[in-house]
């Protein structure tokens, strides 16, 4: 399934800053027509439609309808004496289409049938086969229960005659033949109630089959180190040609304690997936920050500098000397550097990509037997952050950190300007808080919606839009292969989203 696209699966903050608060839901699923039909096709599939197209009971229908044609009547009833035999021999359901309905929250499928029967008689020693296509359309529309959640249900499933064609295939005999026309012309007001009163029931399962799997893969938690991030449905909508799930999220401990919940009863102004994507999973900014923060805690760090990274230590040396010489001479091999962060980097979405913000507090003690310090300074330190793909895993990863801004808090050696020593303290912050955070994110975020949906691999590009920061679904066509890991060889490159406005 879906062999020959590469998917961009991306989380798209949707807009919030990191310190207002946003009703928006926080994350939308949005699945696009591909993936619906995909799914659809396959659990017809799995209900065995085609064999229940097998099964119609064209012989007794014909003789039911046979009196409802009085010029025929007599005819019909003569010549249906001396059929013997008469089924569908040739099944299949062709491709489906997903449309847009015109009515707000509906949708239209259509499926589209093909089908050979034949039928034998003593009248001749061939089988006499005729063609039939004909179409089933069925609306999907957003339903709300007093008892019970909302949800889609499909319903009006019908097959109508303006749809169904029948030819014949062989020609024989001017009188067989013309008895067989016969044949089909009672057929076409017949076919459409049977195809109607055994294929809907089944169309019906398979598509509650199919929106339940969807239910599911959309509220499937994602297993986080630690805890794990766990949606559930607020409710379901439709968008033009695409169904969406407005999901809620809560925040895991280890223990499986909420730690966190965002959610929300105001629906988002809803975009399709851009450019024919199957499929596009935005998350709220104020969200993906709760995740960062879940796998890169708050701690402190311990650092004796001297024995980590003496060059650093020296030069930190000479910038306290500078301030106060007494000071720097009482640093000894035990000096000790302390990092405490308190919250995990915060992403902000900028033109070219997205940055991550931290503040920490960092202090320097004269050696690791001290427990007053020398200074401390309040930090926020800045880092460029890239989304990428590690077979089903999203990778975060941050380079090139940076101090932004930064402020004397306390100091036992003499009042300075903390900027004069900026450079050193970069070098330390990349020496030891920036490994230490990527190390915590090594193991990345399991991703299985990816495979459920049936794509190989996802490309990760970080786009912001005019109406708002967010990050979103591309596609990028490759020649179809088996569903299986990808070879480096084949590995796609980064790229960006293409843009697009609010719907």
């Amino acid at each position: 399934m879906a062999g020959p696209w590469i998917v961009t699966f991306l989380y798209g903050l949707l807009g919030a800053t990191l310190v207002q608060a946003d009703l928006r839901p926080p994350a939308v699923l949005n699945l696009g027509p591909v993936v619906i039909k995909e799914h659809l096709t396959q659990a017809l599939k799995n209900h065995d439609a085609t064999a229940i197209l097998h099964e119609l009971p064209l012989l007794s229908a014909m003789r039911d309808r046979s009196g409802s044609v009085p010029v025929l009547d007599s005819l019909m009833r003569s010549f249906l004496r001396y059929i013997i035999w008469m089924k569908v021999t040739s099944a299949n359901i062709l491709q489906l289409a997903v449309q847009p309905s015109t009515y707000d929250q509906e949708l239209v499928i259509r499926i589209p049938l093909d089908m050979v029967a034949g039928l034998n008689t003593p009248l001749v020693k061939t089988m006499v086969q005729f063609q039939m296509n004909t179409e089933i359309q069925a609306l999907v529309r957003v339903e709300k229960s007093k008892s019970g959640p909302t949800r889609l249900n499909l319903g009006d499933c019908s097959s109508s005659s303006n749809t169904l064609r029948l030819s014949l295939l062989n020609k024989l005999s001017f009188m067989v033949n013309s008895l067989a026309n016969n044949v089909m012309n009672v057929l076409v007001p017949a076919l459409p109630q049977m195809v109607k009163n055994h294929l809907c029931p089944v169309i019906q399962q398979a598509f509650d089959d199919m929106y339940n799997g969807f239910l599911r893969l959309a509220t499937a938690p994602i297993a986080l180190s630690p805890g794990a991030l766990d949606f559930g449905l607020l409710s379901p909508a439709i968008q033009d040609n695409n169904i969406v799930f407005n999901l809620e999220a809560k925040l895991l401990d280890s223990q499986a304690r909420v730690t966190k919940w965002f959610n929300s009863s105001v629906a988002s102004q809803m975009e399709t997936t851009p450019n024919g994507a199957p499929f596009s999973l935005l998350m709220r900014q104020d969200l993906v920050n709760a995740i960062v923060d879940t796998l890169v805690p708050k701690e402190e760090l311990v650092i004796l500098l001297r024995f980590l990274i003496p060059e650093v230590a020296r030069q930190l040396q000479a910038d306290i000397k500078e301030i106060n010489a007494e000071a720097a001479n009482k640093l000894g091999p035990s000096q000790m550097v302390k990092i405490a962060t308190y919250s995990g980097p915060q992403i902000v979405l900028n033109e070219d990509g997205a940055t991550a913000a931290q503040n920490i507090i960092l202090e320097v003690f004269p050696t690791n037997a001290d427990v007053r310090p020398f200074f401390s300074l309040g930090i926020e330190a800045n880092y460029e952050a890239r989304f990428f793909t590690e077979g089903d895993r999203l990778m975060i990863n941050f380079s090139n950190i940076s101090i932004e801004r930064i402020k004397l808090m306390i100091s036992d050696i003499k009042l300075f300007n903390p900027e004069t020593m900026k450079g050193t303290l970069t070098k330390i912050l990349e020496y030891t808080l920036l490994p230490n955070v990527n190390g915590k994110l090594r193991t990345g975020i399991p991703m299985a919606m990816v495979r459920a949906l049936g794509y190989e691999k996802s490309l990760w590009s970080v786009n912001k839009e005019r109406v708002g920061s967010r990050v979103r679904i591309c596609i990028r066509n490759l020649p179809r292969q088996p569903l299986a890991p990808t070879s480096s060889a084949n590995e796609a490159q980064p790229m960006k989203c293409p843009s697009w406005s609010a719907g």
